[in-house]
């Protein structure tokens, strides 16, 4: 018993601790769950911001996995930040937050799609949640930043 206290108490305090929180929404009267908003700049890419919006439940050991992203370009984005990033299909993750003392996670992945010079940002759990792995995406194209190539003309 004097375990599951301490869980819940460090859950606590740490889900507390997030210095990206820009909001916070309650849920109601009735519920410890909030809706937490928070931002983040793309370490690599410092002219894309993203903002995460996912349930907390204050007094539970694990979060729901819900989430939404959404991402925009808030700065210059340029082809030396590009070269720095890994291009693979599977990319990077470049941000991750603990859901559950279980070992579930909510990262957030960036892959680079070359073809149409877009960069993705996929916010996903790591842990199924009623049958289904709970995620989702969000774009910023790099057409109009120097960062962007323009298609060498077709040949006639």
């Amino acid at each position: 018993m004097k375990k599951i206290l301490f869980a819940i108490t460090l859950a606590t305090l740490l889900s507390g601790c997030d210095q990206n929180e820009v909001g916070d929404v309650s849920l109601g009267v009735f519920t410890t769950k909030d809706i937490k908003l928070n931002t983040l700049i793309d370490p690599k890419v410092s002219g894309v911001t993203c903002h995460v919006a996912s349930i907390e439940a204050d007094l539970s050991l694990a979060d729901p996995s819900d989430s939404s992203i959404s991402c925009r370009q808030t700065g210059e984005i340029t082809p030396e930040m590009i070269a720095t990033i890994d291009t693979s299909k599977s990319g990077e993750v470049v941000f991750k937050k603990s859901k559950s003392i279980f070992f579930k996670t909510m990262k957030i992945r960036r892959i680079y799609d070359k073809n149409s010079q877009t960069l993705m940002y996929v916010s996903y759990s790591t842990k199924e949640t009623s049958g289904s792995y709970k995620h989702s995406l969000s774009t910023v194209p790099l057409w109009g930043t120097k960062a962007y190539h323009f298609p060498a003309p077709e040949k006639q």
